[in-house]
């Protein structure tokens, strides 16, 4: 598929797509005329980049993971190696402090919310207690 295929399939824009392969995260070939083109698998993945760059991880590092990753699901593939297991867990441990930062916000969010509608600040945190989920969930996939 070419380059505009890609982008209106992943929704990424053309420009980030030469970005990425710029970084190494994303191959091309070329046709006679010299425009690239993209295998099927590459919607999966553009999408996993997306969702790593979502995360935070800067592109260095997700050139260094998306080899020990599956495209199609994120699992770990085949060549995913216990070098990478300390990075990991940094940047798993980073994510978890950026969630709990998030619930501190929401949090205020509801006393606000709740005593702009007229309640109270001691409603806000029973209003908000009912609403809040305790465990994140991953995000579902863009597919």
């Amino acid at each position: 598929m070419k380059i505009g295929e890609l982008a209106r399939r992943t929704a990424v824009s053309e420009r980030s797509l030469r970005y990425y392969e710029e970084q190494g995260l994303l191959v091309s070939t070329r046709t006679p005329s010299g425009h690239r083109t993209y295998p099927e698998r590459a919607v999966d993945r553009v999408i996993r980049i997306q969702e790593l760059f979502a995360a935070g991880l800067c592109s260095g590092k997700i050139a260094e993971l998306l080899p020990c990753m599956r495209d199609e699901d994120g699992g770990p593939s085949e060549a995913a190696t216990p070098w990478l297991v300390a990075d990991l867990r940094r940047q798993r441990a980073r994510i978890d402090e950026q969630i709990a930062e998030l619930m501190r916000t929401r949090e205020i969010l509801d006393d606000v919310i709740v005593v702009a509608s007229g309640g109270s600040s001691g409603a806000a945190a029973e209003a908000g207690a009912s609403a809040r989920v305790e465990t994140v969930e991953p995000a579902p996939s863009r597919r």
